[in-house]
């Protein structure tokens, strides 16, 4: 097998106050994959999302990005920094966090401009991104007038622009409407087809199959506690209820009462960056 695209060896990281975020986390992505990470909330996912974005680093054990070990110190490297963010996009929980500009095509715009792309070929890219997401009659609305599924398909937008390797997505369905839910699936599913590599943290379980070729479950102990296919680990009820991963609902009908599982459904800094048309 190629070597993977990331690769994780007994990461541990603790936010400030030694709050233990990931312990002893061992994982592989490759090249193509499709890879959904699932786990209550607390077990880490974002951090280890983040983690891959290079915006935070392992304080124990080792993580390497094509090839190469990705430290707060080789990050401070400008052509390794600039290499790195041209290959790896990464669309956040909340889309607040990358939509900053007065405009949506501003900030859509804003990545590949800051990496110094030719006008020609943003435009293409621009006219690309806003087709698949159907978002053109967004481009001249503020960021802040917008809908959460709005918002988050100009998220996506900004990051599919900068025609990453690897695309990171925290959450990036969830509290959507069924069509945007729909929508946002889609055009993950054709970068997949592309040759993109997508890593997605989800609470929404129903969707796991459809997005995702292996599934990594986090746990309490805040690390990786199983990983297979998707139909190996949502055929498993048991193991989803252990780690709160479905919910019990109870249903009275006059005087019975039965109860049955269910699966869960579901910073930038501002910068003058001018005009683009």
């Amino acid at each position: 097998m190629a070597e993977p695209i990331f690769s994780l060896r007994g990461v541990e990281y603790s936010y400030p106050g030694r709050i233990a975020a990931l312990s002893g986390v061992t994982l592989d992505i490759h090249k193509a994959e499709r890879a959904a990470i699932i786990g209550a909330n607390g077990t880490g996912k974002s951090t280890m999302l983040t983690m891959l974005d290079a915006l935070i680093f392992a304080s124990k054990g080792t993580v390497t990005a094509f090839g190469k070990e990705l430290t707060e110190k080789s990050m401070r490297d400008p052509t390794v920094q600039r290499e790195f963010r041209s290959r790896v996009g990464f669309v956040f929980q909340n889309p607040d966090i990358q939509l900053f500009c007065p405009t949506v095509r501003e900030d859509i715009v804003f990545g590949p401009l800051q990496l110094g792309v030719d006008h020609a070929e943003i435009r293409r890219r621009l006219n690309v991104v806003v087709e698949k997401l159907r978002i053109s009659h967004l481009l001249e609305r503020s960021p802040h007038q917008l809908s959460i599924g709005e918002k988050k398909k100009a998220a996506i937008a900004s990051t599919l622009i900068m025609e990453p390797e690897v695309l990171l997505l925290d959450e990036p369905t969830a509290g959507l409407d069924p069509q945007t839910m729909r929508d946002i699936i889609d055009v993950l599913d054709k970068a997949h087809k592309a040759g993109h590599t997508v890593v997605m943290a989800t609470h929404d379980l129903h969707i796991v199959e459809e997005i995702a070729d292996v599934v990594h479950v986090f746990g309490g102990s805040r690390t990786i506690i199983r990983s297979g296919t998707p139909e190996e680990i949502l055929s498993d009820n048991k193991f989803l209820q252990a780690n709160n991963l479905v919910h019990i609902h109870v249903h009275r009908h006059l005087t019975e009462t039965h109860s049955h599982p269910h699966q869960h459904p579901h910073a930038h800094p501002h910068r003058d960056i001018g005009t683009f048309r």
